[in-house]
């Protein structure tokens, strides 16, 4: 029968491969005392048998402990300085070429047209200049028209990256020109529409351009 099974004695064998060791009849009756005294609720040392015959018994549980998971730490990042040191914003120079950047150049005009609705030529100039102050640039042509540099007046190209205070184009000569922001403006053309850029109050990282509100200004200087 079951019971007789459960109750049998270990092989001396099997005992020597598992690690266990019968026992005997006191010591097995010892052990279940103290196992039910241990895991049932309100056991007060009785008949080992008797809340076994006429209702469920609960046994403690605890639930396994959720092992936390470990944030990475601001620590672990790199700086800008480590940045720099690494070169990750460096541009090869065979990479350097213009042509290779013309697909992302189509691909900022597709951008640019769904961002701004279509660009009908009834759309309002106000609702465009919104639209392209929090818009990614990243492929536009960049004209330079003004500047307290006259070296960098007439400077055109795409855009390959923008940082907070400087734009770094490729120019069609296949150089790449890192123009700073302040004091200088800019013309954009899209869609048969040109925009002004007046950099000094551009400098923003693009990331946090798209998510600034910007105030209208009577005057702007240079």
């Amino acid at each position: 029968s079951t019971e007789s099974l459960v109750q049998a004695t270990i092989p001396f064998e099997m005992g020597k491969i598992v690690g266990l060791q019968s026992q005997s009849r006191s010591q097995a009756e010892t052990s279940t005392q103290v196992f039910l005294k241990s895991s049932i609720r309100n056991f007060r040392g009785a008949d080992a048998t008797s809340p076994l015959s006429y209702k469920a018994v609960m046994l403690e549980y605890s639930r396994p402990k959720k092992e936390k998971v470990k944030r990475r730490s601001k620590g672990s990042r790199m700086n800008a300085a480590q940045k720099r040191r690494m070169k990750l914003f460096t541009i090869r120079p065979e990479h350097q070429r213009y042509e290779l950047f013309l697909p992302l150049h189509h691909l900022w005009r597709q951008y640019i047209t769904d961002v701004c609705s279509g660009l009908k030529p009834t759309s309002s100039p106000q609702f465009l200049q919104q639209k392209l102050l929090k818009a990614d640039l990243h492929g536009a042509v960049l004209s330079v028209v003004r500047s307290r540099c006259p070296s960098y007046v007439g400077t055109t190209g795409i855009l390959v990256q923008e940082f907070k205070h400087v734009f770094k184009i490729i120019t069609k000569e296949n150089k790449v020109k890192v123009i700073p922001k302040r004091n200088s403006v800019f013309s954009l053309e899209m869609g048969g529409f040109t925009s002004f850029i007046y950099g000094s109050r551009f400098e923003q990282r693009a990331s946090e351009r798209s998510a600034k509100k910007f105030k209208v200004r009577g005057t702007i200087d240079l």
